[in-house]
């Protein structure tokens, strides 16, 4: 029955996790500029502050008016969630849309103390239309978890560096999973990583970085299309890019019938 529900939720021309303009992915390690649209599904969460809007984290779109974010991310303020963009100084790209929210549903158990829980849907105060700039990522199975070194990719305008700019061009970056019982380990993330969150990275290289926040860890499937199985959660407090601290994201398998009760109740 969720699958069922699922399908109907993203049901048209645009199917889940499959770009009209694929990514330029390779397994070679590096964070580059990403190929205009071609994660159709990263979002830009933005906050009203005067007169302006400015991002603070990603989010992800999963069906034509949802968007998969994290709880951490979500405050008292205004937001917007933006679709199709590309470069974040640039204002009114071709297939882009900012949309404002109609309501957020953050975890009911989300612990910002231990930081658990870290998710919450945003419902659109309108659907989106599906194109070539704007569709969703597939959902992962109930209960996946991915095995050590699987190659995914995180996707943001987080910043390019510890204490640096954030990025104006959407960036992405090869992550490869870290499995529970490294990442759990003491000289690792220890007790504070549970199996509802996934390790990626912590080769001292590459992170999700603040302003990535929310946004998706995106792992390819055989069949080659795209799943959302993480959202950035937290990283380290020492930098972006250190050693043993990967990055952390909740685990989006492990929230599956929370993800299918929150839209099909509200």
């Amino acid at each position: 029955m969720e699958l069922v529900i699922l399908a109907l939720l993203v049901a048209g021309a645009y199917g889940c996790g499959k770009p009209t303009y694929p990514p330029s992915v390779s397994r070679v390690v590096g964070g580059d500029d990403v190929k205009a649209n071609s994660w159709p599904w990263q979002a830009s969460l933005q906050y009203l502050s005067g007169s302006r809007y400015y991002h603070t984290c990603g989010g992800t779109l999963i069906s034509n008016q949802w968007v998969l974010t994290a709880a951490h991310c979500i405050g008292s303020r205004t937001y917007r969630v933006y679709l199709g963009k590309h470069s974040l100084d640039t204002a009114n790209e071709k297939g882009s849309i900012a949309i404002a929210p109609a309501k957020i549903i953050v975890h009911e158990q989300w612990d910002s103390y231990r930081i658990r829980n870290d998710i919450a849907l945003i419902k659109l105060q309108t659907p989106v239309e599906l194109s070539d700039t704007i569709s969703p990522a597939c959902l992962p199975p109930a209960g996946q978890v991915l095995p050590n070194n699987y190659p995914c990719y995180v996707t943001g305008w987080g910043r390019l560096w510890t204490g640096g700019p954030i990025a104006d061009i959407l960036q992405q970056a090869l992550l490869p999973v870290v499995d529970h019982a490294t990442c759990a380990q003491p000289d690792w993330w220890g007790n504070l990583v549970t199996e509802k969150m996934v390790c990626a990275g912590g080769d001292g290289l590459l992170a999700s970085c603040n302003g990535d926040s929310g946004g998706p860890l995106n792992c390819q499937r055989s069949d080659g299309t795209w799943d959302v199985d993480g959202v950035v959660s937290f990283g380290s407090s020492l930098g972006c890019n250190y050693p043993k601290k990967p990055s952390v994201f909740t685990r989006v398998s492990s929230y599956i019938n929370w993800i299918n009760n929150v839209m099909t109740s509200n």
